[in-house]
């Protein structure tokens, strides 16, 4: 019969064998799990390439909802392919937005490290971010 051991799939992809097994309860696998006469699960590589495409949704914060929505769509077969390229065009969206507002952070950060450099290459920065001692905040007030 050929294929891959569940053990495999998860060495290979780098998911729990708990994880895949969920994977397939979920109905997140684009085709089901072939099984030997022992009941083993067996696996192709279409799985493999499937579950990789998945992490890589899931990583970039696709709910599971949606991959379950386009696998479901995958599994129809040819004639939704607007809405397969709807929901991958809205993710696109969503992470592009999530890319930006990274950059963003990033920046702050740059900036914050250089000031940082700085004032410790000039022997300052014991002065950075320090609340006044208490004997001048309370004459301050």
């Amino acid at each position: 019969m050929g294929g891959l051991s569940i053990g495999q799939v998860a060495e290979r992809t780098g998911l729990s064998v708990h994880a895949l097994r969920f994977y397939e309860r979920e109905g997140l696998l684009a085709d089901p799990v072939r099984r030997e006469s022992n009941g083993r699960r067996v696996y192709s590589e279409d799985d493999v390439d499937w579950l990789n495409m998945c992490i890589k949704f899931r990583s970039s914060g696709m709910p599971l909802d949606t991959i379950r929505k386009y696998t479901d769509l995958v599994r129809q077969g040819p004639g939704n392919e607007a809405d397969r390229l709807a929901l991958l065009k809205s993710h696109q969206d969503h992470v592009s937005q999530q890319i930006a507002d990274l950059n963003e952070c990033l920046n702050v950060i740059t900036w914050k490290v250089g000031i940082y450099q700085e004032h410790v290459d000039a022997g300052t920065a014991d002065c950075l971010w320090t609340a006044p001692p208490a004997q001048a905040a309370s004459e301050a007030s």
